[in-house]
């Protein structure tokens, strides 16, 4: 079976970026297993990408931290969705505390969901990318906070500026056996990690406003990326990270 037609993993496929990703895959008749810390979320992406694309797709309950409950999974994603020869590591947390009042388990909180889960994850997968061959892709889902930095993030910005690195080194790594590794870099989007700040009155005009293109991204102009850089299109796209944010920081 080839990767283009392959099974992908979505992590954090219960809402935002990786629901929506989830279900663009599905679009283009890859199969996906979805998982999610909310189990019902990704039951229930699951449920509407097979019921609106008819591929095979399953929806599992998971903490990216629990590595040892990945074989399971994996197990179990197999069975569903057969080989597979994609993963996107949507999962991710912010903490907006700043370093003077940062403790050890916020900080190593952020970096095991974000970062670690990353790299433990291909890991596991290592097996099943290496089934399908060449054409097997990972995509991480970085951020601009890694191009950037907040005061108030450094958790977040650390961790997502560490997923860059990653890429490069699995890119290296795994180029030869034909595995591509990238990452997306997305600016504001409309999710619900970010949900508390743009339903503060007038919040989201005022960010727009700093966005060349004047609006917030909604999670499907992150999906399409993704399911860009999965795909055969982007058969020599490896070791690299796009940037989709409106214009965000090429006006900073």
């Amino acid at each position: 079976m080839s990767a283009p037609t392959s099974g992908v993993v979505v992590t954090g496929g219960g809402s935002g970026i990786g629901r929506a990703t989830a279900l663009l895959l599905a679009e283009a008749g890859r199969p996906v297993a979805v998982w999610d810390l909310d189990g019902a979320n990704a039951e229930a992406t699951a449920k509407e990408a097979a019921d609106r694309h008819g591929v095979a797709a399953v929806g599992r309950g998971l903490d990216v931290t629990d590595t040892a409950s990945f074989d399971a999974a994996i197990a179990q994603a197999r069975d569903a969705i057969g080989p597979i020869g994609g993963l996107v590591h949507a999962a991710g947390v912010g903490v907006a505390v700043p370093v003077p009042f940062l403790d050890e388990a916020q900080w190593d909180a952020v970096l095991d969901v974000n970062l670690r889960a990353e790299a433990l994850l291909v890991k596991a997968l290592l097996p099943s990318f290496r089934e399908v061959g060449a054409g097997a892709a990972v995509v991480g889902i970085s951020s601009v906070e890694a191009l950037i930095g907040s005061g108030m993030l450094p958790a977040y910005c650390s961790s997502k500026a560490g997923l860059l690195g990653l890429t490069r080194s699995m890119a290296h790594a795994f180029g030869p056996e034909g595995l591509r590794v990238n990452a997306v870099c997305p600016g504001a989007v409309d999710t619900p990690m970010l949900a508390p700040l743009l339903n503060v009155p007038g919040a989201r005009e005022r960010l727009s406003e700093r966005i060349p293109m004047r609006r917030v991204a909604q999670p499907e102009d992150i999906g399409r990326v993704v399911r860009f850089l999965l795909s055969d299109d982007a058969a020599y796209v490896t070791g690299t990270y796009v940037v989709v944010d409106g214009g965000m920081t090429a006006a900073m």
